[in-house]
This record gives C-alpha cells, structure tokens and sequence, in this order.
C-alpha cells in the first residue's frame, strides 16, 4: 500500500517540477566516492524535511509511520526533486527514482523512527 502512494508521489513530484541539474555538466571523471559525498547534503536535507515534518504531524503517534511519510512529500518536493535530479546527475538519467522508490525509502522509516524518538 505504501509502495503504490509512494510511486505515485513520486510521478507528480517529477511531474510538478523540472530538473534542477545542469546534465551538460561532466561527472564521468569523478569517483563513486566523490559523487557520494556530492548527494550526502541533499540526502541529509530530504531525509531531514521528512523527519521534521513527520515529527510534527500531530497524527505520529497513532498513525502508521508510512502514511504519514507519504504524506510529508509534499510538504518536502524541493528537496526530495533536488535529491532526485542530483543522483540521475551523477549516476545516470532515471537512477534517481529508482534510489529514492528503493534503497532510500527502505531505511527511511528507521531514520525517521529514531530521529522523531527521544533519546
């Protein structure tokens, strides 16, 4: 259920906004570590937004986490399209939404767990 509201976020995210990412720009000569370290601060910004916005959603602690993380997408499109358009950048043309729909939002739940929890 998760998976499907996400997928279609993620449509009218790359539907409502263009890339941000100059693609004439070259990375071929640049390190898998050094892509890394370019996507960490747009990683950190997305999963931060999220995190806030879920934190503050007075629904946390009685609804279901994945809810409540689509429903914060929309509050965070521009860093999430930023994260998107950088990883298809460094990586390739569509590579980002297949991070953000896999990998990504695979550890979010976590993150956002422990980050909206006090210590």
């Amino acid at each position: 259920m998760i998976l499907a509201k996400l997928a279609g976020v993620a449509l009218v995210v790359s539907a409502a906004t263009g890339p941000n990412i100059d693609p004439t720009n070259p990375t071929a000569n640049l390190s898998m570590q050094q892509k890394n370290a370019a996507m960490q601060p747009l990683v950190r910004s997305a999963t931060d937004c999220i995190t806030q916005t879920v934190a503050a959603d007075p629904r946390f602690r009685e609804n279901d986490l994945g809810d409540l993380i689509v429903d914060s997408i929309a509050s965070c499109v521009e860093p999430v399209r930023a994260m998107i358009d950088a990883y298809d950048h460094y990586f390739g043309e569509g590579s980002g939404e297949a991070f953000f729909m896999g990998p990504y939002l695979d550890v979010l739940p976590r993150v956002v767990t422990k980050s909206s929890t006090p210590q």
